[in-house]
């Protein structure tokens, strides 16, 4: 039987800090060859500029094959539409059976949240105390709750263009211990923050290289994952020590990055290298306490797998979910 997971009932079955464990063995399980980590597929087409990727992942932790189709529709917007719309299928790694569908919204933004906070984790400094979020929506609210979980984060900084998104992330995290500082512009977010994550669909750079603090650790989440599309400018890429979720995804999705390399900041070879090295201690981290260093998030399919298998272990628990006979 087929398990289909909407995003209303997935609300109620995320939790961060076990997404924040699995996706940390996740990383690590890429690194140590227990999980297959393929580049993504981008598909497009001259007659429009939807682009739509699939993203995949196999691993013996999860005993799951892992697929999520992500729409990237940026004309939505002007229909009232979604701009990203997508879907997981996880598949039994032994038998090959699709064991269940989700929708890909709530496991897309609690698993980019978790692995921005194993990022924070392994690369910032353990005292940093200061949240930066350049974008106030869903993600930011996901974000607290995740930095929450492994740094002690006492202050948060906000910026985002709409007023009122920021008053409805201030209720939203009303519950956390935190102080919350509205900022009035990006540049006092970015020199205030000791751990700063950009969370906006930005195509042009909101964030300056010469704005980051000594000892910063960046989270660059929220641009599309398309080439031209970014947050970070050249010279923040060029001032910090670089790390990726997957070097080959990267070099396929990430504007940061490719901006940087054709604007010729950098050359691939900055990147320092993979998330998952250095959870499995194969590589170091931060190196000094003035490091600048950076995580480039363009998402990859065992962070859904990883997610997924949570997601439907805990629907089978509480009987939720819709049961399909998918050979019938």
């Amino acid at each position: 039987m087929t398990l289909i997971l909407t995003a209303s009932v997935l609300e109620t079955l995320a939790d961060m800090p076990a997404t924040i464990t699995a996706v940390e063995q996740a990383f690590a399980a890429i690194a140590t060859g227990d999980a297959c980590q393929p580049a993504p597929t981008s598909m497009q087409l001259p007659s429009s500029e939807g682009r739509y990727l699939v993203m995949a992942g196999l691993a013996d932790a999860q005993r799951l094959a892992g697929a999520k189709l992500l729409s990237d529709l940026p004309g939505n917007l002007d229909v009232g539409l979604p701009s990203q719309r997508s879907s997981i299928v996880l598949a039994d790694q032994q038998t090959g059976e699709t064991l269940a569908l989700l929708d890909g919204r709530v496991p897309t933004r609690v698993r980019t949240a978790a692995a921005s906070a194993v990022a924070s984790r392994y690369l910032g400094r353990p005292d940093s105390t200061t949240l930066g979020l350049i974008g106030a929506g869903a993600l930011a609210v996901a974000h607290v709750e995740a930095m929450l979980a492994v740094l002690p984060i006492n202050t948060v900084m906000v910026w985002s263009r709409s007023s009122a998104t920021v008053e409805a992330f201030r209720a939203k995290v009303a519950h956390q211990p935190v102080h919350v500082i509205t900022a009035a512009s990006v540049q006092e977010v970015v020199e205030g923050a000791d751990i700063l994550c950009t969370l906006t669909p930005s195509v042009n750079p909101l964030v300056r290289g010469e704005w980051f603090p000594p000892g910063a650790h960046v989270n660059a989440v929220g641009a599309r994952p398309r080439p031209t599309h970014r947050e970070i400018d050249s010279a923040g890429i060029a001032r910090s020590s670089l790390f990726v979720d997957r070097i080959a995804t990267a070099a396929e999705k990430s504007g940061d990055l490719l901006m940087a390399v054709s604007e010729g900041a950098i050359s691939l070879d900055h990147i320092r290298g993979e998330l998952g090295d250095v959870v499995a201690g194969k590589s170091p981290g931060r190196r000094s306490e003035t490091e600048i260093t950076l995580f480039d998030s363009v998402g990859i399919g065992m962070q859904d797998v990883a997610i997924g298998r949570l997601l439907y272990d805990a629907a089978l628990r509480q009987g939720l979910g819709i049961e399909v006979n998918m050979a019938g």
